[in-house]
């Protein structure tokens, strides 16, 4: 199974940058994992929220096949302790899907068209983040959840 993770917008904090590329350099040894960014829309400020969420949710399709199981990162999804979340990844990875792909939406969320192609949702927190913070905190839980279900010791139970 391969894991992706799709952002909107780049990231313009050289620590988080840094911090990102460690831990993805990390869940390599796990795991085929990629990161694709889709760049911000342009003349956004010209646009409804509507218009900016559908001209997104556009571009996001352009990254995902049908075969694709598709979870959106929404505040509205289930949440995990990070041991229930490295069991929710081995149930992935047993069920003998390709690839799974994690979204992170742009500054309104996602169009209807995404919530409807997507499989599930999951939420990190009922606290709001920044979409920049959200990458890396994301990007660690699943390198914890991997730790966890290799038994290694970064993750103290």
């Amino acid at each position: 199974m391969r894991i992706k993770l799709i952002a909107i917008g780049k990231t313009d904090n050289k620590q988080l940058i840094a911090l990102i590329e460690d831990y993805t350099k990390r869940l390599g040894f796990y795991i085929k994992f990629s990161f694709d960014i889709i760049p911000d829309i342009k003349n956004a400020k010209n646009l409804t929220e509507e218009q900016q969420k559908d001209k997104e949710g556009k571009l996001i399709l352009n990254h995902i096949t049908p075969s694709d199981v598709l979870v959106l990162l929404d505040e509205n999804g289930q949440q995990f302790s990070s041991v229930s979340f490295s069991k929710y990844l081995q149930k992935h990875m047993n069920s003998g899907i390709k690839q799974l792909i994690f979204v992170i939406g742009g500054p309104y969320g996602f169009s209807q068209e995404i919530y409807q192609r997507a499989n599930e949702k999951i939420a990190l927190s009922k606290m709001t983040f920044s979409h920049q913070m959200i990458r890396l905190f994301f990007i660690e839980q699943l390198y914890r959840g991997f730790t966890i279900l290799r038994n290694e010791p970064y993750h103290h139970r």
